[in-house]
């Protein structure tokens, strides 16, 4: 929802804009702001407050903007929808479906468009798992639908806060992501309607499981040389060094092909379009040794390739991740495929530059190490 203009343009520096807070009003860090370019709202998100002033990163094209252009917040934090669905789909960076933009484009993407991520009209097959009177918190199972080869069960929204009561559970049938499945009443007595979608922000680890567990069982890869001599583990992490043309992405392929995970999520981050187009032509022919069937059943790729704007590229890094942990919390095993984190640590560098920060080595931000930290932190057993 975009509100009232708030504010307007006072400067455009490439991707980053300045803007100048026009009523009192309340701003935080990574709301999603709207900078209205020819009536056209842009999407972007708030990087940096200084009193009246607030710095946005510009997640289209800057080209056109000017001083004196309107800006709206939303009240919102940068957020993924969550819910049935995912498997199988190609987002951008925020998430939004390539191949329904591909549809109501021509040959090149229009700005300041947006779908929604989910399909609201699609009915899934619920069984419910819970029972009246019971007592759920955040991530607890509510039900099921059948997804490809998977149980997609359906939780307590992670923003849940508290215990509360199921006062009405939806029986066995079909509902959309919109309908109400369950009412749960919290401990002040207010009803609160829970729907199969869900939306998280994406820079907040999801954390409603009940105990994070030290990583004890070795990932097979099934490749050789990788189990014998680069072991992985359940919950880990790991990267793939290597200059351009010496096969990573290959290798990543394979990995996700053969490892033993449920789901497999690829972020291609600012990776060149030549190899992101062959990534998306070819997971739809490899066949799933699991199934027999296609392995993009079972995949999600976010897609930000080095021709979009450098802004999307931290946010494709961000809702891989973010979904990735949804569907950890909903019992499965899941593959993230960053590819690559020197091309995020890039996108970082350039937005630090333009907001004058003091630089580190070879100019990336100081804080670059704690932020990739943070990032891979949130892999893990739970």
């Amino acid at each position: 929802m975009v509100h009232a203009i708030d504010s307007r343009v006072i400067a455009v520096n490439g991707p980053l804009v300045t803007a100048e807070v026009i009523r009192d009003q309340e701003v935080t860090m990574n709301e999603v702001a709207y900078v209205v370019w020819n009536g056209t709202p842009l999407k972007s998100e708030v990087i940096r407050i200084r009193g009246r002033l607030v710095d946005l990163q510009v997640f289209e094209s800057t080209t056109g903007l000017k001083v004196g252009d309107q800006v709206s917040f939303t009240r919102e934090l940068l957020s993924v929808t969550l819910g049935p669905g995912i498997l199988g789909k190609i987002y951008d960076g925020l998430q939004n479906p390539l191949n329904m933009l591909e549809n109501s484009q021509g040959f090149f993407l229009k700005r300041g468009q947006y779908v929604g991520s989910l399909e609201s009209t699609k009915k899934w097959d619920f069984t419910p798992s819970a029972s009246l009177g019971e007592h759920v918190k955040a991530g607890y199972y509510l039900g099921y639908v059948p997804e490809g080869i998977f149980q997609h069960h359906i939780i307590v929204p992670v923003s849940y806060a508290g215990v509360g009561e199921i006062v009405e559970i939806a029986g066995q049938g079909s509902y959309t992501i919109n309908e109400p499945i369950a009412v749960i009443r919290n401990e002040d007595g207010e009803n609160f309607s829970v729907t199969m979608e869900q939306k998280w922000p994406v820079k907040m680890p999801i954390k409603t499981y009940k105990e994070r567990l030290l990583p004890n069982r070795p990932l097979l890869t099934q490749c050789r040389l990788i189990d014998v001599f680069f072991p992985l583990a359940e919950g880990g992490t790991a990267c793939i060094p290597g200059p351009f043309g010496a096969g990573k992405t290959v290798l990543q392929q394979i990995i996700s092909r053969y490892a033993e995970a449920d789901v497999v999520i690829i972020v291609a981050c600012g990776e060149r379009a030549g190899e992101v187009v062959e990534t998306i032509r070819e997971f739809p022919e490899l066949e799933d040794p699991k199934t027999g069937k296609s392995l993009m059943d079972r995949t999600v790729i976010i897609c930000n390739t080095s021709s979009m704007p450098v802004a999307a590229r931290e946010a494709s890094i961000y809702t891989g991740i973010t979904i990735g942990e949804y569907f950890r919390q909903i019992g499965m095993k899941v593959l993230l495929l960053a590819d690559s984190t020197s091309r995020w640590a890039q996108a970082l560098r350039e937005s630090s530059a333009r907001m004058e920060e003091i630089p580190g080595e070879e100019a990336f931000p100081a804080y670059l190490e704690s932020r990739i930290a943070a990032l891979y932190e949130r892999a893990g057993l739970v």
